[in-house]
């Protein structure tokens, strides 16, 4: 599976187009480093995320906080925090995952022990809601052709 995050380069960033301009100078200091999600048990949970990003564990902080190295060219990692709570309710932020073969994704994040939430479909763009082993829903997208 290829993940890809997106994020402006610098010639798509322009006046004419202000959503995707840098405002600010402060804005250059920081970068998106890690999207960390809060579970019971983040080493079981890192079994499924390895597997379905196709990375490793990067570091595992006796685990109480679990690193998988980074999937995708941005450098962007994910982070597992083991925390007492349950997950209530739906997570307000959540993955978006794409993919030029959303069905063949889909069926490998099932067998590996996700299962399927929803099927969401806007024209041009299909996407399929899943939820993780602990619950956390993410969403595997791909272009409708």
């Amino acid at each position: 599976m290829t993940v890809r995050l997106w994020r402006p380069s610098p010639s798509e960033r322009s006046e004419d187009n202000p959503k995707l301009s840098v405002v600010g100078s402060n804005v250059a200091a920081m970068h998106l480093k890690m999207i960390t999600i809060d579970c019971a048990e983040p080493r079981d949970l890192a079994t499924f995320w390895t597997a379905a990003l196709g990375t490793e564990i990067a570091s595992d902080y006796e685990g109480h906080f679990v690193m998988l190295a980074p999937w995708d060219p941005s450098g962007v990692a994910l982070g597992l925090q083991k925390v007492p709570e349950e997950l209530a309710g739906k997570n307000r932020v959540h993955i978006d995952l794409h993919t030029e073969d959303r069905m063949a994704e889909v069926d490998r994040l099932v067998g590996l022990g996700a299962a399927i939430v929803d099927e969401q479909k806007v024209p041009g763009l299909s996407w399929t809601v899943l939820a993780d082993p602990a619950g956390n829903v993410f969403c595997v997208a791909g272009e409708e052709h």
